[in-house]
């Protein structure tokens, strides 16, 4: 064999091996349930940009994954979500609250002006 033949035989080991590392990494992503995206492939598997976009095996996997995850959400975005909804619980009962002692002070500031102005009718009464 050539070193030519050698040489093209070896690329194509290499291409089949990169092939195979993407398409096992985005089938765990799957099976994990996490969001696939080229940026996450690409920190996984060190494979370039350009590979998951290039490649026709790989590019037609990746097509078939983001189908079959269309609608599904990050778990950590029901995470955050329920932070937010408890959150949003505990300012509404702050608002309650605050209206509560509002509406009492309101109470007791007329209260206040009513005895006030009593006082004031008998002091100027009584000059």
């Amino acid at each position: 064999m050539s070193k030519y033949e050698k040489m093209v035989a070896c690329n194509r080991k290499s291409s089949a091996d990169k092939i195979e590392l993407a398409k096992k990494t985005i089938f765990e992503m799957l099976d994990e349930g996490e969001k696939i995206t080229i940026p996450k492939l690409i920190a996984k598997t060190g494979l370039s940009r350009g590979f998951f976009y290039k490649n026709p095996i790989v590019r037609n996997t990746l097509d078939k994954a983001l189908e079959q995850q269309v609608g599904m959400t990050d778990p950590r975005k029901n995470i955050l979500d329920m932070a937010m909804d408890n959150e949003i619980i505990a300012l509404h009962e702050k608002i309650r609250t605050l209206q509560k002692e509002n509406s009492r002070l309101t109470a007791e500031n007329e209260k206040l002006q009513k005895a006030l102005n009593k006082k004031n009718m008998s002091l100027l009464r009584s000059l």
